[in-house]
């Protein structure tokens, strides 16, 4: 590794090993190898590191989402990929507590962004089967809301015998919401449903319609799927 990626490296240990109490840049450097101008030179200061380290965890978090092959069905996709985020914070806390327990207001890590467009990815196909409830981006941050909380007390509570059933009952609440026909197979197709799916087929294309008409179906379908802001 070059210089940078033994600081990188450095920092998320002793993060992980400091379990929560602050840590200093020049034990970094010492853990490193390097001096405190080289760590400057990479990353400017100690909040430019850090957020540094937020990449860092968020690119290994894709890239052992990317590896898990798919099971075939989008809606086992989505609960397996919540059982899969929680697992990797709680294997990894340090990192995930910098990724989403620092949160800074109008500030988004561009690779949390890269995480979020997995999610919609996921959801979009759910909707294409006309299974979403929601539209999609309204389903993406539900669900992001309620894994994220989960994850996080799940780190504050590591001896918590109950996190595993606590994590699989808020999963399960959540995507019986989102999803038609999860659990409850005689659950009829609602409006909202059929809303969000063609909301997603005309991201798909819909070049019968010029631009006015696309804009003002999109604003009927995003409220008939649930956005009444919109």
């Amino acid at each position: 590794m070059d210089a940078r990626e033994r600081i990188l490296h450095a920092a998320a240990r002793l993060l992980t090993e400091a379990g929560g109490e602050p840590v200093s840049t020049r034990a970094i450097c010492s853990a490193a190898g390097v001096g405190a101008p080289t760590l400057y030179h990479h990353f400017g200061d100690k909040a430019g590191l850090f957020d540094a380290v937020v990449t860092h965890g968020f690119e290994a978090y894709l890239a052992e989402k990317r590896a898990t092959p798919s099971s075939g069905d989008p809606v086992e996709d989505l609960a397996r990929g919540w059982d899969a985020h929680v697992e990797f914070g709680r294997t990894h806390p340090a990192f995930y507590t910098l990724m989403y327990g620092s949160a800074k207001p109008g500030k988004l890590p561009a690779a949390a962004g890269e995480v979020h467009a997995e999610l919609v990815k996921q959801l979009a196909e759910v909707a294409r089967a006309g299974r979403l409830q929601v539209e999609v981006e309204l389903a993406a941050g539900c669900l992001e809301a309620g894994v994220v909380g989960v994850t996080l007390q799940a780190i504050t509570q590591p001896e918590d015998p109950d996190a595993a059933m606590k994590s699989a009952l808020v999963r399960d609440a959540l995507l019986d919401v989102l999803i038609v026909g999860r659990k409850t197979p005689t659950k009829k197709k609602g409006t909202s449903a059929v809303a969000a799916q063609l909301l997603v087929l005309i991201e798909d294309g819909a070049d019968e319609l010029v631009e006015a008409e696309v804009a003002l179906l999109r604003h009927w379908l995003a409220r008939l799927s649930g956005r009444t802001g919109a």
